[in-house]
């Protein structure tokens, strides 16, 4: 079939599987999947999963379609397939097609900072000119970008998309795709300098976006951008409009200064003075490239513009899972509403749903575009194809479309009315996509439902960590498999919820310590094969009726697992995975080398028990001291897993090697490795430790700020006594958070409006004392005790232990907030 006679520009565009619930039927008809194969991911997988979920179209790459393949295919009469050499390029070429048939203003945005600031703004700043439509959050990729423009359609009079590349000439297709008429550089720093050979070819790449734009805007004082633009666009565009500003005085069409919270714009048509609503420099730059594109578009003038920028609100980039009240999850997505960040939501929500209930609760979709009738029912459409039990609809126009939703939908006309007449109470073991405009100051309902704790939280970075697991997925190869360690409340970071991220980016084995950590992930939906580290003989009946695999690490233990299996009744599965530990060096638990003959005779006796893996662990991985032992481990496994595999007459996947390990050794690799301390931000071979990104940062705030003279003490037992006249700030941390107490008495920093500020005095249990004499600081202001600022390796050596103990120390009733970035 041609994609003429299927019309894919018609279709909603599919490229992920986990976009799709369970019930397509409402949208199966009218959605294609590409299948796109990737680094870390083969679309072609899961063609049987979505066709049993009611997609019928598929887009396929000829190279994928192995003889193997193509009989899978025939298993699915009903579906059309449309063969293609690459269905990434595929979608780029029908989304450049498709933005070739709209003549209206489109702006491309480029730069190493600041894109998807500068895009929201410009979005709410022109809102009353325009019908905007603009890339999802930060979607900004290969993919993202065709995506994002594929959603233009007839009624829109401005688009806004933003362009990120990280290689050379990747810009070449995101140029086709956003075709801009109008583009910003927001600046130049050195994200993604890795890609490129120098810094100014990242910047040469970048201005290819730039190549059939009638004006560009950038800021002058940026050198490096302006020399390449004289150099290259001038050269390639002589027709181009260059609209400069700049803070330092250059040469430029607008001039501008800033005092305290007041911006002056000095330009072609006078000079413009406004009441600036943000300060920090970053936010400056950004508000100063809105407001110069703004006035390139439209002559506006103070009153008016100063009257936006009112109006304009902070950027959640993110969105954010937190605990809310009777055992519900809240997904808090507070002030976006776009149609496809909506569909963005939805995916996280399937990914994140650890609970029976599904719950969304939406505002009025503002500025989409489309016709009211068409955009609800699309709405309608994506809850129930993501099974949403309940949908709580607020605002005059989604309640006049009510029409479109499920019969138990509920309405209401204002927040205020919601908050007052809806039973919060009622909510109970859900997950809640929490999702609207601004306006509608949803951030009152999070509070309503958000379960109160004190003021210290540990937030946890989804897309760091998704990002560190690619990093060992790379570093291993496609063929090896993963086992994620996710014992001791995954590290600190909550297991139930790192789970699910990795179930969902579909690891292999995940591994606890203990019986009742497994049962707990079964409990939340986990259905990837577990292993439990310590089995112990009384839990072998919970490890039997929750699926978890024993670690079998002597004969003892080996035995009475065997007993216990051979017990069950006949109706029992064949067999029963075990994983056997061989010791090689620790000698902390396992069989000896030794003791695998006996091994292998008890197991020809018990068929029912098969040997799912047999691994060791590597004593001295971390340190290049200890390479020749880790040589000597190396061998004496493969002779144990030699034996071991002669005698059964199968080979077991092999395992030996850590997250260290996986840096140090690549050679000894074999069937599968265990990821633990490095998916969580800590690359302990620190042959590549800035490699992998912080997954946790942990917050407090300060409850109360002091004076205190010179030569008075300061906490328990005087231990803390004051050199120096100090502003004593007390935090609302101590030992029982998981602070320790050895980072008492200047020992440990933390980190405060930018200022590292020494402890005062001893750790106390629930508070802990700082001067913060050189800090700007007040009370109620954030503070950090670990993350980018201050990491937990620097932690760790301060206090002569490991990041382990800093990341698992970390107390169970600090509040967990998870987190994933815009895109």
């Amino acid at each position: 079939m041609t994609t003429q006679e299927l019309q894919l520009d018609t279709l909603q565009w599919i490229t992920d599987s986990r976009q799709v619930g369970e019930h397509r039927t409402a949208l199966s008809g009218q959605s294609v999947f590409f299948a796109i194969r990737g680094e870390h991911h083969d679309g072609h997988e899961f063609i049987g999963e979505l066709y049993r979920k009611g997609i019928r179209y598929f887009v396929v790459e000829r190279s994928a379609l192995t003889s193997d393949r193509r009989t899978e295919l025939l298993n699915y009469p009903e579906a059309q397939f449309i063969e293609t050499d690459n269905s990434l390029h595929m979608v780029q070429a029908l989304a450049a097609e498709h933005r070739r048939q709209f003549r209206i203003p489109v702006i491309g945005i480029t730069g190493s900072n600041g894109k998807t600031i500068v895009k929201e703004w410009l979005a709410q700043l022109l809102s009353d000119d325009f019908e905007v439509a603009k890339s999802p959050k930060s979607y900004n990729s290969q993919l993202g970008v065709p995506l994002s423009v594929h959603q233009l359609n007839d009624s829109h009079t401005l688009g806004i998309f933003e362009a990120g590349i990280s290689r050379s000439h990747e810009m070449q297709a995101l140029e086709a795709i956003i075709r801009p008429t109008i583009g910003i550089f927001t600046n130049i720093g050195t994200a993604h300098d890795e890609g490129f050979r120098t810094y100014k070819q990242k910047i040469a790449e970048k201005l290819r976006l730039f190549i059939h734009a009638g004006t560009l805007i950038y800021c002058a004082d940026y050198v490096d951008i302006d020399e390449e633009v004289n150099m290259l666009l001038r050269a390639v565009n002589a027709h181009m409009r260059f609209i400069t500003w700049s803070m330092t005085g250059k040469e430029a069409v607008y001039q501008a200064s800033v005092q305290q919270d007041r911006l002056t714009l000095i330009g072609p048509n006078g000079a413009i003075t406004l009441t600036l609503p943000f300060t920090d420099p970053a936010s400056v730059e950004n508000l100063i490239h809105c407001l110069v594109t703004m006035l390139t578009l439209r002559t506006l003038d103070a009153d008016s513009l100063q009257n936006r920028l009112n109006r304009l609100r902070p950027v959640s980039m993110r969105l954010e899972l937190k605990e809310g009240i009777n055992n519900c999850v809240l997904i808090d997505d507070s002030y976006n509403n776009d149609v496809a960040g909506l569909q963005l939501a939805l995916s996280f929500f399937n990914q994140q749903s650890t609970r029976d209930g599904r719950v969304v609760i939406l505002s009025d979709v503002l500025q989409s575009g489309q016709p009211e009738s068409n955009l609800y029912e699309h709405v309608a459409s994506l809850l129930q194809a993501n099974n949403v039990r309940l949908f709580i609809g607020i605002g005059p126009k989604v309640s006049a479309n009510r029409r479109f939703f499920a019969d138990n939908s509920l309405f209401f006309e204002t927040t205020d009315q919601f908050l007052t007449l809806f039973q919060v109470s009622s909510l109970r073991d859900s997950t809640i996509l929490v999702k609207g405009a601004r306006p509608f100051s949803f951030e009152r309902i999070i509070n309503r439902l958000q379960r109160k704790v004190h003021g210290t939280l540990l937030e946890i970075n989804l897309d760091a960590l998704t990002h560190n697991l690619n990093y060992y997925r790379e570093k291993v190869g496609t063929e090896i498999k993963i086992m994620v360690m996710v014992k001791a409340f995954a590290y600190g970071s909550g297991s139930a919820e790192v789970a699910q991220l990795l179930q969902f980016h579909r690891v292999d084995y995940l591994a606890v310590a203990y019986a009742d950590e497994g049962v707990s992930l079964r409990q939340h939906g986990i259905e990837l094969p577990i292993m439990v580290m310590n089995p112990a003989p009384e839990t072998f009946a919970t490890l039997f009726e929750y699926k978890l695999e024993p670690e079998l690490y002597s004969m003892r233990l080996l035995r009475e697992w065997g007993s216990f299996m051979t017990s069950q009744p006949a109706q029992t599965e064949a067999t029963s995975p075990v994983h056997l530990k061989i010791d090689t060096g620790m000698h902390r638990l396992g069989f000896l080398e030794h003791e695998v003959p006996s091994v292998v005779d008890y197991l020809t006796t018990c068929p029912m028990l098969r040997v799912a893996t047999v691994f060791s662990h590597l004593v001295g991985a971390d340190e290049a001291l200890f390479n020749s032992f880790s040589q000597q481990q190396y061998d004496t496994f493969l002779r144990a897993t030699t034996e071991l595999e002669s005698g059964l007459g199968y080979r077991p996947t092999r395992h030996l090697l850590n997250s260290a390990g996986i840096v140090r050794f690549p050679d000894y690799r074999l069937d599968m490795v265990r990821l633990g301390i490095g998916l969580y931000g800590v690359e302990s071979s620190q042959i590549e430790k800035d490699a992998v990104r912080p997954v946790g940062t942990l917050h407090t705030v300060i409850s109360q700020i002091k004076t205190v003279p010179a030569g008075e003490s300061v906490g328990y037992s005087r231990r803390g006594v004051l050199d120096h006249e100090a502003r004593i700030a007390t935090l609302a941390i101590g030992y029982a958070d998981g602070y320790d107490r050895r980072l008492g008495n200047g020992v440990g920093h933390v980190w405060v409006n930018g200022t590292r500020c020494p402890t005062v005095g001893s750790i106390c249990m629930d508070m802990t004392m700082i001067d913060v004499t050189q800090a700007s600081a007040a009370e109620g202001d954030d503070v950090i005790i670990f993350g980018d600022e201050i990491r937990i390796t620097e932690l760790a050596q301060q206090i002569g232990t490991i990041p382990y103990e800093i990341l698992t120390g970390v107390s169970e009733r600090v509040k967990r907030v998870f987190f994933k970035e815009g895109n």
